[in-house]
């Protein structure tokens, strides 16, 4: 983990430690080449303020990677992370104290923790749920083969039967005996029939009962934990296949305002409550075909098939809908309270030759075009 504490500790006026050369010789040369680039080196060398400086947005930026890479990683269970890591990077500010680095540092080795645990405890049931599939197979596969060695002896008995008429000395006797072989040959051959079906069935059914756990597996899979929207995992291939396809489609980017506000005001409970009422808001007020998912933490995404003009319309009537005045319900106290939402909103179309990182791009620069215009506006 990196730490920023020792440097908010640091004196600014104490310049920072140096190695003592081990060797005489090396010595003498750093000290003929600083004497050298000493004009140089004074003109770009850092202070500890800038070094501080620098640490703090490596560290920033670590902490929204780390939960970047958690997000993809493991999607079902990803999304809380990085939305909590985000969070954390956002309340490390230009006023930073050992105290606050400190707590921050805690937090993060909670939330990675937590995330940690949860990560293995879905990865324990999937790998549950394949050993389960396999053995019902295995199990399967081994009857018939113990149905098939049965009926093997039994033919092998019947061959045996038949070459021990030949030793028969009256035609009578071979004629009974070839009705009593035929008999119970043809029994064999119906009870193989009837196992046979028996086996193919019971194992329809259980192919059945697996494709529909696989199926429910995947939905879940593609799912967002808290909201119940597409995740950003199966958004993204969403996107991919419409640009192999080069299919005409947009693509429009919703960043909540003042989200955090609400987290450090009424407790991440009741963000999370927010988010899940939105999210409801936001499919409800889309159209059948449209692809509504959650992008991370308070920003969520919406593909339409449709051109840029048709695309702004639809958005427009999402946007007048699902922002607006919600209510949240305060526990234990049961206690409720009123918030606005309102969300800045980019769109774009996708051109032909552009990659999903270039179109989600557009689709952030156009959000962050429209934040900046309602904040100059006095939004």
């Amino acid at each position: 983990m990196i730490s920023l504490k020792k440097y908010l500790d640091m004196d600014p006026n104490e310049p920072p430690k140096k190695d003592v050369a081990k060797d005489a010789g090396d010595a003498t040369k750093a000290a003929n080449a600083s004497k050298k680039d000493a004009k140089k080196q004074s003109s770009k060398t850092p202070g500890l303020g800038d070094l501080s400086t620098v640490v703090l947005e490596s560290y920033r930026s670590a902490l929204l990677a780390m939960g970047e890479s958690g997000a993809h990683a493991c999607p079902a269970v990803g999304s809380d992370l990085q939305q909590k890591l985000a969070g954390l990077e956002s309340g490390l500010g230009e006023t930073l104290t050992s105290a606050i680095v400190s707590e921050t540092e805690t937090h993060v080795e909670e939330s990675l923790l937590r995330w940690g645990e949860s990560t293995a405890e879905y990865l324990k049931t999937k790998t549950n749920e394949v050993k389960e599939l396999l053995v019902v197979l295995a199990s399967t596969a081994e009857s018939i083969g113990e149905h098939d060695q049965r009926y093997a002896d039994r033919f092998k008995a019947f061959t045996a039967q038949l070459k021990a008429i030949g030793d028969l000395e009256t035609l009578s006797q071979v004629r009974s005996s070839l009705i009593q072989c035929a008999a119970e040959l043809k029994s064999c051959v119906d009870q193989m029939a009837q196992a046979s079906q028996r086996s193919v069935s019971h194992l329809k059914t259980e192919v059945t009962a697996y494709e529909t756990k696989l199926k429910v597996a995947e939905e879940v899979a593609a799912k967002d934990s808290l909201t119940g929207l597409v995740n950003r995992r199966k958004a993204e291939e969403r996107i991919e296949w419409r640009i192999e396809q080069k299919q005409m489609f947009c693509v429009a980017i919703l960043d909540l305002e003042r989200f955090k506000q609400v987290n450090d005001t009424y407790g991440h409970p009741a963000g999370d409550n927010l988010l899940q009422q939105f999210s409801q808001e936001l499919r409800s007020n889309s159209r059948s075909n449209d692809i509504v998912g959650r992008w991370g933490g308070d920003e969520f995404i919406i593909i339409l098939d449709c051109d840029l003009s048709a695309a702004n319309t639809q958005v427009a009537r999402v946007k007048k809908w699902a922002l607006g005045e919600y209510t949240l319900e305060m526990d234990p106290s049961k206690k409720q309270v009123k918030l606005k939402v309102d969300a800045s909103v980019g769109v774009t179309q996708f051109q032909p030759g552009q990659s999903l990182k270039d179109l989600i791009a557009s689709a952030d620069s156009d959000m962050y075009r429209v934040k900046a215009l309602a904040r100059g506006q006095g939004a």
